[in-house]
């Protein structure tokens, strides 16, 4: 069965973006990609939802993540086909649920709050790669949006970079 990674960064108080979708404050002024481009190299499928995809597209690229098949999520049954991606309006944790049983390499859950909320409840998250950039946004989006379900996480591992950035790999009780 594949497994589900979460790989993602936050501020100090787990915002993973600005209000706007900007991540100016998250790079690092030395260069460091932290473990990205090997990451990256291991996956095969990308989940993220809408908005997430949005804040990507802004970036100027017009196909992110061209070596992995990714799937968006939306409530939008009548979006316009993208070449790059192929939207999702079914049941989120039913469409990941089939998806971890097919062949394949790990599946990278890019975001943002609301999908990684309703699969962290779900049971579906295997795995977070968490890294932690050492500044306080305010305000922000959400690594995770609120949620009455409480999961408890073990701490595999953790790695303080130069810049101050920490890695936490984090799983599933």
């Amino acid at each position: 069965m594949r497994k589900v990674t979460l790989y993602i960064a936050s501020s100090l108080d787990s915002f993973i973006a600005r209000p706007n979708g900007g991540l100016d404050w998250l790079f690092s002024p030395d260069g460091e990609d932290y473990g990205y481009e090997a990451f990256v190299s291991s996956v095969d499928t990308v989940l993220m939802g809408y908005k997430t995809y949005e804040v990507v597209r802004g970036f100027g690229v017009a196909n992110p993540y061209p070596e992995q098949k990714s799937y968006v999520f939306t409530r939008d049954k009548n979006r316009l086909p993208d070449p790059h991606v192929e939207f999702v309006t079914e049941d989120i944790p039913g469409f990941v649920r089939n998806l971890k049983e097919q062949p394949g390499k790990t599946i990278w859950l890019v975001g943002g709050g609301q999908i990684n909320t309703i699969l962290l409840n779900a049971g579906l998250i295997d795995e977070i790669l968490l890294f932690i950039q050492p500044t306080v946004l305010g305000v922000g989006l959400p690594l995770f949006a609120p949620s009455s379900v409480t999961t408890s996480l073990k701490l595999q591992s953790s790695k303080i970079y130069p810049s101050g950035m920490v890695h936490l790999v984090l799983t599933p009780l």
